[in-house]
């Protein structure tokens, strides 16, 4: 018997890094597992390796940072469960370059994907998790939230965004019984990060 048996999980970004692990323990505490992604390829493996296991898994790509993508997303859950019981926000993309060089089309990916897709999805998917019996949220955020990493002000503003979004979203839900909460992860040994510690430092 697992903690998460009969539960409905949905995890953004879990073809790799955080969102795979993310996934990958829900499913082996009994959750049913929504495994999205951008990238098919990597939501499929992940699903597939849940399976194999001996856990629930259905793949699915998904575009946090396009509309028609969640509501894809939505439809399909609802179709399949009628309810979710956990989401978590977890998709992200890092572009690392000083604000000086931030193209406008840069910020806009950033803000799209880390931000825009966790308001979204905590909108969207809002029906499905208010029928369930302890419904949550979890927004992944970041330590880098709280102070300044050159050459990352950009990334810090959208995770410190989340944040603040997280802060407004439990108060808004609450009347729902939805719990919404944030984890700021540090440094953890992903693609991301060990991508960003190899390039070449700012000058």
């Amino acid at each position: 018997m697992g903690r998460l048996d009969g539960k409905v999980a949905i995890v953004t970004g879990a073809g790799i890094g955080i969102g795979q692990a993310i996934a990958r323990r829900y499913a082996a505490e009994g959750a049913h597992v929504w495994v999205t992604d951008i990238n098919a390829g990597t939501a499929e493996a992940t699903a597939r390796g849940i399976t194999e296991a001996g856990g629930q898994a259905t793949p699915m790509r998904v575009d946090v940072s396009k509309g028609q993508d969640i509501m894809a997303l939505v439809r399909s859950v609802t179709a399949a469960h009628g309810v979710a019981d956990v989401l978590v926000n977890n998709a992200g993309i890092l572009i690392r370059g000083e604000i000086r060089s931030l193209s406008d089309e840069e910020w806009t990916s950033l803000r799209e994907v880390n931000l825009d897709g966790v308001l979204r999805l905590s909108r969207d998917c809002l029906p499905l998790l208010r029928k369930a019996k302890a419904p949550s949220i979890i927004n992944i955020s970041s330590i880098m939230a709280n102070r300044g990493l050159r050459p990352l002000a950009a990334y810090t503003a959208t995770k410190g965004a989340v944040t603040a979004l997280t802060k407004g979203l439990a108060v808004e839900f609450s009347p729902f019984n939805v719990r919404v909460n944030a984890i700021s992860p540090g440094y953890i040994e992903t693609a991301i990060t060990d991508r960003l510690l190899r390039l070449p430092k700012v000058r």
